[in-house]
């Protein structure tokens, strides 16, 4: 009896042990499939984008950014030659930033001048669209301090020490390291924001930030971080690599990526950041986070021994997407658009298109084939990340913006196999009641090739009762007295598209770290907040409105007041936020 007894005690206690070992592994199983949210998105592209609201925008309206070279990254007539030359280049064509990149507020980001100056524009760009993406997602950026946030960056040039310093040896300083290495472009941005998760510049020529994005996904996934900075850069300050793609045959003599077309001849170059604020879907949807979109999963891969070290492969492409559908535990038939690769050249198009067939090509759907390179242009090292962020909005706005120079089909791809379609108008992307899910691709030519899955944001849940205000309060601070006026005529465009005053006001008080120079702002109503925004920025005065500044003690910072003359002085309202709420 009693050795019955034990052998009950034993079974159960085994049986107690596998139920905690398969508890451990469903989790375990769980983790490493995790959906990831992204909260927040920043970017600066060709063709004078400086948010996704313009982004979007852009694309909708099928706009091209590319222009001729401008004068001040070089002299296009001294380099450009029709005919294969040494030494020149066959395109007089790209995708440039419209803002002067020299521009840079050093102060704001606690960097010297001097240092400054010895520091690639790549990194200063990073530090301003990181900065964007976070007040994006409603995070004050001060707030992240000491906490666990990876950084993650695509960047592959070095164009401004080649071009700045060459053999001037004389010109290299203390700086010269710290400015110039891909490695500061990731440790920068944490330094700054002494974060003390991962931190990684990552080099896999045109694919490298969406694999930087793959890294960010198993650094969340692994509980590395809580939350990730992900991001893209690329300028082109020299003609150096131009050149050597012509001579490799790689550029469009006349500056298009005519992508999946008959005509393909090569791509154009382009530049810009984009950067991505990624957080665990779970963690997000506990902290009620704005969640624009989310990455189901992702995949990583390399062509091997292919036909040569820069040519593409299709069982590797196949490969690819068939380890980011498993990731994401999607089917092929679930997805409804690819955000494909797509440089517009003789030979890599067939390739993509044909591996994309392959894999998603058995289906009773459509499915949408596009890149943005027709656009802004092949951004190189951030390529990835502007295809992941105008994939992110089209899920968003339900339509997918169009592909352009797509005229005669490519005959190399059998387009009549497949229920393929290049999206050459804005097309409505119905779901059918299906939830909308992408694919975006990068390859660089490296060999290294990623691919990440991306569905439409969960639906929201409407929790909170919105009030009818009679009056809303509008508080935004800057660096200086200018950027506050820049700051203020960027709010006023925003309402233009975005009319959601108490939202707005909202996110502007509790998104943004507090800095010297502020504004309080209130309005019953849109035109209202509108109008007063543009009289300051503008140093205007409107009817019943003056515009007044006040000094809180000599250690204490500038705020700005906006009155109305109609008996209502909000100063003093202005006075008692002040006290309330230090943080403002």
């Amino acid at each position: 009896m009693a050795q019955n007894i034990d052998n009950k005690k034993l079974i159960a206690a085994t049986l107690s042990k596998m139920e905690a070992m398969q508890a451990r592994i469903t989790e375990l199983e769980t983790r490493q499939s995790a959906p990831i949210a992204v909260i927040g998105m920043g970017c600066r592209f060709p063709g004078g984008i400086s948010s996704p609201e313009i982004y979007w925008n852009y694309c909708q309206a099928g706009g091209d950014a590319i222009v001729e070279v401008p004068a001040n990254r070089w002299d296009i007539s001294k380099y450009y030659a029709t005919e294969p030359t040494p030494g020149k280049m066959n395109s007089r064509y790209g995708g440039f930033l419209q803002e002067d990149i020299t521009e840079f507020d050093a102060r704001f980001f606690s960097i010297s001048a001097r240092e400054a100056t010895s520091m690639d524009p790549q990194q200063r760009l990073l530090l301003e669209v990181t900065w964007e993406a976070l007040e994006n997602a409603n995070i004050p950026p001060t707030n992240l301090a000491g906490d666990r946030v990876g950084v993650f960056v695509g960047i592959t040039s070095v164009y401004h020490a080649i071009t700045v310093y060459k053999s001037n040896y004389e010109q290299i300083d203390s700086f010269f390291g710290t400015g110039n290495s891909l490695s500061a472009a990731a440790g920068r941005l944490s330094y700054f924001l002494n974060l003390r998760g991962p931190a990684m510049s990552i080099d896999a020529a045109c694919a490298s930030s969406l694999v930087a994005i793959h890294q960010a996904i198993r650094s969340l996934r692994n509980h590395e971080c809580e939350l990730a900075l992900v991001a893209g850069v690329n300028l082109i300050l020299n003609p150096a690599i131009t050149i050597n793609l012509s001579q490799s045959g790689m550029m469009s003599p006349d500056g298009r990526c005519k992508t999946f077309d008959a005509a393909a001849n090569g791509y154009v170059r382009g530049e810009g950041c984009g950067v991505l604020v990624l957080q665990r879907l779970s963690a997000a949807q506990k902290k009620g986070d704005r969640i624009l979109a989310v990455l189901r999963g992702s995949a990583v891969n390399h062509n091997g021994a292919a036909a040569g070290l820069t040519v593409p492969s299709g069982p590797a492409q196949q490969d690819l997407l068939r380890q980011a559908l498993t990731d994401a535990r999607v089917s092929p038939q679930e997805v409804g658009y690819i955000e494909a690769h797509g440089t517009g050249t003789s030979l890599g198009d067939p390739i993509e298109m044909n591996a994309i067939a392959a894999v998603y090509g058995k289906r009773s759907q459509p499915l949408y084939v596009g890149s943005v390179k027709t656009n802004i242009g092949h951004l190189e090292a951030a390529a990835g990340i502007a295809g992941m962020i105008k994939t992110i909005l089209s899920l968003q706005h339900g339509e997918i913006p169009p592909h352009l120079h797509f005229q005669k089909p490519n005959p190399l791809i059998n387009w009549q196999g497949y229920p393929i379609k290049i999206p050459s108008q804005i097309i409505p992307w119905s779901n059918h009641g299906e939830i909308r899910i992408a694919g975006v691709s990068s390859f660089g030519f490296s060999g290294t090739n990623a691919h990440v899955i991306v569905e439409q944001a969960p639906a929201a849940k409407t929790t909170e009762i919105k009030l009818q205000r009679p009056s809303h309060l509008l508080t935004i601070s800057a660096h200086n007295e200018t950027a506050l006026k820049e700051l203020a005529q960027r709010f006023h465009t925003r309402l233009e598209s975005d009319p959601e005053i108490g939202d707005i006001c909202h996110s502007a008080a509790i998104g943004r770290s507090p800095l010297p120079e502020r504004l309080a702002i209130v309005a019953d109503t849109l035109p209202e907040l509108q109008q007063k925004l543009s009289a300051f920025a503008n140093e205007k005065t409107i009817d019943h409105l003056t515009f007044s500044q006040r000094f809180s003690g000599e250690k204490q910072p500038k705020i700005a007041f906006l009155f109305t003359g109609q008996g209502a002085c909000y100063a003093g309202m202005g006075e008692q936020l002040y006290k309330t709420q230090p943080t403002f």
